[in-house]
């Protein structure tokens, strides 16, 4: 039973090193992934919009661009 209690406390233990080193040491760099992963949703939803007007306003073209990314 003493076993098991202090193989919890080093798992916490070894928990919170892992979640210091991500966060602490990493942290410019999460904070970076998330920037970009942020900058591509941007992307993604101007671009959505963008085929939209394009498919209302001009569906051959719409379909020409469409036929060009999947080949």
């Amino acid at each position: 039973m003493l076993r098991t209690l202090f193989t919890i406390g080093l798992v916490a233990f070894l928990g919170l090193l892992a979640l210091k080193v991500v966060f602490g040491l990493l942290g410019p760099l999460v904070g970076l992934l998330f920037m970009l992963i942020k900058f591509a949703g941007a992307v993604a939803i101007i671009g959505g919009v963008a085929y939209v007007a394009l498919r209302a306003i001009s569906p051959s073209t719409a379909e020409r661009l469409m036929s060009g990314f999947r080949n």
